[in-house]
């Protein structure tokens, strides 16, 4: 090859270079993220709590779907305290967060249970408490609120999983307000939140929410039901309706907040140093000699 045109040549390359080596980055710009179930309706309450002196751990779950990585900074969930149990009362709260099974499980399950289809996995992905990782204040909505009926201690392995619950259930309704000092930093993917009440002299119980989600929810596709577990049928998961009640599927009231990691658009002045760097490369293309 010409020398000169090897020079040329190597200038041009090196000029196109430089004008992509300019572009500024594409920072992440956070998004807003928020997620909603909806209020209370009365129609069931179901425990979740932590093991404790003369209680079985209880752990209920209802799903959520995240379509890119998102922090999860806040959360609410609604639920009673039982039994005479008043704010004064609360002990502990927990927060875990299931992704769907098979993930995180034993995989094929042990067959205590109807299915595992669309319940959550074995093991908590990730979990915070009062303790370390997050903060917590409440609000009591109402000093005496019904449920129409519970799932307290009827958790059964095939084949007598199916008690119909256990009937009405009064308490104060109360708001549980999250803040994670540690975020929940997920990936997109179907999850389940589960929280969890530690209560003395009473209990915590899980109030249910509208299916299908309505406005002001945040209604999505395919939402799946409630499901609970105790202690003695770890790891599995029974369903709240279609298993134990036979009625129709259930949703909890909960709310998410935080934040998702958007790109962005590559800048104009980046655009037009690339479109600079070609044009000098066009322009001297036809100063090159001839071979």
């Amino acid at each position: 090859m010409n020398t000169n045109l090897f020079k040329q040549l190597t200038i041009a390359c090196a000029g196109f270079t430089l004008s992509l080596a300019a572009i500024p980055a594409n920072p992440a710009q956070a998004a807003s993220f928020s997620f909603n179930t909806g209020s209370p309706d009365g129609k069931i309450a179901t425990a979740s709590r932590p093991s404790s002196p003369g209680k079985v751990e209880i752990e209920t779950g209802d799903d959520f779907i995240l379509s890119q990585q998102t922090k999860i900074t806040k959360a609410t969930f609604t639920g009673l305290l039982t039994n005479g149990a008043t704010l004064a009362d609360i002990q502990n709260v927990i927060v875990e967060i299931y992704r769907v099974f098979p993930k995180d499980s034993q995989n094929p399950p042990d067959g205590k249970v109807p299915t595992r289809v669309n319940s959550p996995s074995d093991v908590a992905l990730a979990s915070r408490d009062s303790s370390s990782g997050l903060t917590f204040n409440t609000t009591l909505i109402n000093s005496n609120f019904t449920a129409a009926n519970s799932v307290i201690n009827g958790i059964n392995p095939i084949p007598n999983q199916t008690t119909g619950g256990e009937g009405s259930v009064s308490g104060q309704e109360v708001q549980f307000n999250i803040s994670f000092d540690d975020p929940f930093s997920l990936p997109a993917d179907h999850y389940f939140f589960v929280p969890q009440v530690a209560v003395s002299g009473g209990d915590f119980l899980w109030l249910s929410a509208p299916k299908p989600i309505v406005s002001p929810g945040t209604p999505f596709n395919p939402d799946l039901q409630t499901w609970i577990r105790n202690e003695p049928l770890q790891p599995d998961w029974l369903r709240i309706g279609t298993d134990i009640v036979a009625a129709a599927p259930f949703n909890a009231s909960f709310s998410l907040e935080g934040t998702t990691s958007v790109p962005e658009p590559q800048s104009t002045s980046g655009l037009m140093l690339v479109a600079l760097g070609l044009g000098w490369m066009m322009r001297n293309k036809k100063k090159l000699p001839v071979l």
